[in-house]
């Protein structure tokens, strides 16, 4: 008999819920695959299989037969064994459950000691016992659980087969009222009788002609084929997302696409609503054109083969029908109360609230466009940074953004917040800015989606953003380890993107007390400052440490180096960390950083001292060399960061030869003083765009 042999596992139900699908099967096959591997059973390569009706997972190769396993036991210790040199009652009883007599058993680590070995058991023997392991894991994926017939047991779904094969013979598996067998079922309608299976090889040959892709990915892929070809014929191009796809093929075996019309009244609707009724509630996929343009047409898939495909179509058509009538009803009743009219949104706004402290959505409205218009808009005008018409559109965006809450669209779909604001502002006459920066003031809404794309909606969206954030730590809701149900640190790491994305110049601790003295209620006081600028720097810390700047990491000292200034401008920040990035690349720069801790622990020992250098006092050449190089990288511009750090690197043949040369504490006061000074003028140069002691050297 072969010493392996391939091993399949399936667990046949009613139809399961699509995002149980693949964790479920990926639970079965990590249950026996661990299972197998912590009884020493060696196994091949597993591949995971996943329909509505079937989790299976299969083998290719598994040893028939466990390996002797060695017994080890430990009990009383040495000293409690024996009293007067008979042995104690323990000693006697641990050798009685060993099976062996006291005289028999050693010692080890100063403890009675029992070890042998013990044949392997047959791998089948084992199996039932793993998967009793594997299903309890399983339950743990699912909260609630169904219960059929009359038995207890419990599943996801009803179980109606279980198939269970090492090589040619079958697996006694006993559970959910049924025996394990060999057989197998296809396509419920298209190949509805039962498939034998010789062995687990045949398996996936078996269910393909059954009308069954077994496996996820090829399913998948063929999935997204067929959609890709059927829009092609339909002369556009799907919107295929990727959740929407997994979705889908998780809700059929047998994939076959098929396309609808859209009626053409509703293409009065923005695409956005479309998509969103189509995707969401049909899980169908839209079509657009090579101009982005939305065309009359979705694509389903099918889990059968129709005779009548038209009757297919035409259901489909039907079902989509009163959902689409429904959302342009909406669109036509928000419409008939236009941006333009403030008050009634106003008053409903009102009604709302946003937090119970910090009061309705009406009051966070005022916030944005006091904090967008008079702590934002203007120091950027201040600075040269925007025009005055940017700051009126960011104002009129501010003083909109929340409007479309109260709509009966998004009320309906609330994921279209923002973009039906853009919309409805867009046919009240506000200008296509206005209307972007209502749109997008959401953004980023995760990690990696965009910022808003104008100033405008920038200002919006830091101004949202800063009053949550503020808000909620003034009234002490801050976030946990385990939860954030604010997401203020989406929030947080959204506006240091917008600042650095944006390339805006405004100051963090600037824009958080602007923030905190236009709250209601809270701590507003200095120490709730510096808790907030402390976790937006924590936020800056994990979005930078890690990522790479021309393919090269960002480190932790990098990080800290910049941080250690005290700098609250990200803008600034960035453009620190950028150059202190670029210096490190330099050959010099661990000499120099090296150097410079030198520096810091003779300053630091020596105390106060003379700042002003006297060159008439310097005794050696290394001391004048030094304080020209000095002079020399003091003449580079200021504000050119990279530059002043290149220049920086210039300094490690005159520090090397000062260091070697010169005695800083020196017996004449005055010789000492003097070199004193020219080294804070060197920890000065060296602190100017970074901290280059908190660098590796």
């Amino acid at each position: 008999m072969s010493l392996n042999a391939p091993l399949l596992i399936e667990i046949g139900c009613e139809d399961l819920p699509a995002r149980y699908v693949v964790p479920l099967a990926e639970a079965l096959s990590n249950g026996i695959t661990n299972g197998l591997s912590k009884r020493g059973v060696a196994t091949g390569t597993a591949r995971t299989f996943a329909t509505p009706r079937r989790i299976a997972v299969q083998i290719d190769a598994v040893a028939v037969q466990q390996p002797d396993q060695a017994v080890e036991r430990f009990g009383p210790a040495v000293a409690a064994a024996t009293k007067d040199g008979v042995p104690t009652p323990a000693a006697l009883g641990f050798a009685k459950t060993c099976g062996v007599e006291f005289a028999e058993l050693g010692e080890k680590n100063g403890k009675l000691h029992f070890s042998k070995l013990q044949p392997g058991k047959a791998t089948a023997s084992l199996l039932p016992e793993i998967f009793e392991e594997t299903l309890k894991s399983m339950d743990e994926l699912v909260p609630k659980r169904m219960r059929w017939g009359s038995g207890e047991e419990t599943f996801v779904r009803p179980v109606q087969w279980l198939t269970a094969l090492l090589g040619t013979d079958i697996i006694p598996l006993r559970r959910f009222g049924l025996e394990s067998a060999r057989s197998s079922y296809g396509h419920r309608f298209h190949a509805p009788a039962a498939i034998s299976l010789a062995g687990p090889d045949g398996y996936i040959e078996s269910l393909n002609k059954a009308n069954v892709w077994a496996e996820v990915a090829t399913r998948k892929s063929e999935i997204e084929r067929q959609i890709k070809a059927e829009a092609a014929k339909l002369g556009g191009t799907a919107r295929i997302d990727a959740s929407l796809l997994d979705e889908v093929t998780a809700l059929v075996e047998w994939p076959v696409v098929i396309s609808g019309r859209i009626e053409e009244r509703f293409l009065e609707l923005p695409p956005e609503v479309i998509v969103a009724t189509v995707e969401t509630n049909q899980r169908y996929f839209t079509v657009f054109d090579g101009g982005g343009k939305l065309l009359p047409s979705f694509i389903t898939l099918s889990n059968i083969e129709s005779n009548d495909v038209a009757q297919v179509i035409q259901g489909n058509e039907r079902v989509v029908r009163p959902r689409l009538s429904d959302a342009l009803f909406f669109w036509q009743q928000d419409l008939k109360l236009p941006f333009s009219d403030e008050a009634p949104y106003t008053e409903k706004l009102a009604s709302a609230t946003f937090q119970k402290d910090l009061g309705t959505v009406a009051d966070k409205l005022k916030r944005i466009h006091t904090l967008a218009t008079f702590v934002i808009a203007e120091k950027l005008a201040e600075k040269a940074a925007i025009s005055a018409g940017q700051v009126e559109g960011a104002a009129r965006a501010a003083r909109r953004c929340k409007f479309d809450l109260v709509s009966k669209m998004v009320y309906e779909f609330p994921e279209l917040q923002g973009v039906m604001g853009g919309y409805y502002a867009r046919k009240a006459g506000e200008s296509q800015a206005v209307a972007d920066a209502i749109r997008e003031h959401y953004l980023p809404t995760q990690a990696g989606t965009a910022i808003p794309s104008a100033v405008e909606g920038q200002i919006v969206a830091l101004a949202d953003k800063l009053d949550t954030l503020a808000g909620i730590f003034a009234i002490g809701q801050k976030p946990t380890a385990s939860k954030d149900p604010y997401a203020l640190r989406r929030a947080a790491l959204g506006i240091l993107r917008i600042l650095v994305e944006g390339k805006l110049p405004l100051d963090l601790r600037e824009l958080l007390s602007g923030a905190l003295q236009e709250l209601p209620a809270g701590k507003r006081d200095e120490a709730t400052l510096k808790e907030l600028l402390t976790f937006v720097q924590d936020r800056h810390r994990a979005w930078r440490v890690g990522s790479e700047f021309d393919g090269r990491p960002v480190t932790v000292e990098m990080f800290e180096a910049v941080a250690a200034l005290g700098i609250t401008q990200p803008l600034d920040f960035e453009a620190r960390l950028r150059a202190i990035h670029s210096f490190w690349a330099l050959p010099e720069a661990a000499s120099l950083a090296a150097a410079h801790k030198r520096v810091r622990n003779v300053l630091k020992q020596a105390g106060d001292g003379g700042s002003d250098v006297d060159a008439s006092k310097f005794e050696s050449s290394a001391e004048s060399e030094l304080y020209a190089a000095l002079n020399a990288v003091n003449a580079a511009p200021a504000s050119d960061y990279a530059e002043r750090l290149k220049q920086l690197a210039s300094l490690k043949a005159p520090v090397d030869a000062f260091f070697t040369g010169v005695m800083v504490m020196a017996d004449d006061p005055m010789v000492r003083a003097n070199r004193l000074a020219l080294l804070r003028q060197l920890d000065r140069v060296c602190r100017e765009v970074a901290d280059i002691s908190c660098l590796p050297g």
